[in-house]
């Protein structure tokens, strides 16, 4: 058969799925997800903006630089709170101490849970028993409980808010990784790789780890979005970021304020939809990334 070109349509080359590498095949696949990229891209546009924004902007995020409380206006697009301070350049610098809580707290969530997985599901016996008998532990105290416990006892602040953190999110972590490495010790390619003679150490991070990468890469997704409303959270109630630092936290402090909560809105609208936004891509792509590297769907 040929088209109107008069070219035949058995000639034209179709790509060949079978050769298409992994790689390519969970690019193709997460493309396949409208609400994933718009979630991609909405998050690399706040990431630039975090990074950047505070960077252009004119103000001074600390400094005083207009009248108190006034509202939006073509010199402060978002008006400016009850000291004169730019709002805009708080948020965005606010947006940036935010994402930075998630980003290394989610990093040491997921570096102590990859460890301690690998090495429990591994060598099993009494190292799986001590290392579950403990992720068990954490994980019977209700979460923010454990959070603002933790956090009581510590002085507030930024770092001390990113330790907490990570120290408090890795068991789920653990104990995902932990499954896989069980499953993957009994195949092949790690049999004959213990036959070969490799060390332990070797077939842990060369080979079991890789193959664990997918769902840890999922699952770190939620940890990190988990991670800034924490923070949002504690810095909320005064116990995370401590001012004049701007977090996204608190920011929304204010809002406790029923003057400020019907009368002045420019003060907390922004910061709320900015974590409420962050939050939602970021999960998107989470879904995405779960059905994109799930090796059974077609």
């Amino acid at each position: 058969m040929k088209n109107i070109l008069g070219r035949s349509l058995s000639a034209i080359p179709t790509p060949d799925l079978s050769q298409e590498n992994y790689a390519r095949t969970v690019l193709r696949r997460f493309r396949r997800h409208k609400l994933a990229m718009v979630g991609s891209i909405v998050v690399l546009l706040l990431v630039l903006a975090a990074l950047l924004g505070p960077m252009l902007s004119p103000y001074d995020p600390d400094a005083s630089v207009g009248e108190f409380n006034q509202p939006p206006s073509g010199e402060h697009w978002l008006g400016t709170d009850q000291i004169g301070r730019d709002v805009l350049t708080r948020v965005l610098c606010g947006t940036r101490i935010s994402l930075l809580v998630g980003v290394l707290a989610t990093l040491i969530s997921t570096v102590i849970g990859v460890v301690l997985g690998l090495i429990s599901g591994y060598f099993g016996g009494w190292v799986d028993m001590i290392v579950m008998r403990v992720t068990d532990m954490i994980m019977s105290f209700p979460y923010i409980l454990l959070v603002l416990v933790a956090a009581a006892v510590f002085e507030p602040g930024l770092w001390n808010i990113i330790l907490i953190l990570g120290f408090v999110d890795w068991p789920g972590i653990a104990r995902l990784v932990r499954g896989n490495v069980m499953n993957l010790r009994e195949t092949n390619f790690v049999k004959s790789n213990v036959v070969a003679g490799m060390s332990k150490w070797h077939i842990l991070f060369s080979e079991i780890l890789p193959n664990t990468t997918a769902p840890i890469l999922v699952y770190m997704t939620s940890v990190l979005a988990l991670s800034i409303l924490d923070e949002a959270s504690l810095s909320f109630i005064g116990m995370g970021v401590q001012p004049p630092t701007a977090s996204l936290g608190n920011l929304l402090n204010n809002a406790q304020n029923l003057t400020i909560l019907t009368e002045r809105p420019w003060l907390w609208v922004p910061p709320g939809l900015m974590i409420i936004i962050l939050v939602v891509a970021i999960n998107l792509v989470g879904d995405a990334l779960r059905d994109a590297m799930d090796p059974t769907a077609k």
